[in-house]
């Protein structure tokens, strides 16, 4: 099935930046959609980001538009994702997927990393 593993999380204070990276084994990365997810606490699990298996286009939630950019490097197995002009209501853990379709619903993603924590200070 494949494992994708997520890094790059951590604590920053508004205004700043963090790169997220999403590292995938046991599976051709570049047959599959990315996706980023977040989950803040008590709060359901929303769409952010996702990228399709070239790269060659991209789609965000509004929430992001403009202050996040998705990316990958297929012949690093490696997907993305640049967050800028962070804000507290950014905090949750962000979660990278894989799926076959370019969604923004959870559900069309089949494998799912175990989650970073970003947490951002105001």
């Amino acid at each position: 099935q494949g494992q994708l593993v997520e890094s790059g999380g951590g604590l920053v204070q508004a205004g700043g930046s963090l790169r997220l990276s999403c590292a995938a084994s046991g599976r051709t990365f570049s047959n599959y959609v990315m996706g980023w997810f977040r989950q803040a606490p008590g709060k359901e699990r929303e769409f952010v980001a996702l990228i399709t298996r070239s790269g060659g286009s991209t789609y965000y939630a509004d929430s992001v538009k403009g202050r996040f950019a998705i990316s990958r490097d297929n012949a690093k197995n490696t997907g993305y994702l640049h967050l800028h002009s962070l804000k507290a209501e950014d905090t949750a853990v962000y979660y990278c997927a894989a799926g076959l379709v370019a969604a923004v619903q959870a559900s069309a993603y089949s494998s799912w990393g175990q989650g970073t924590q970003v947490t951002v200070s105001s």
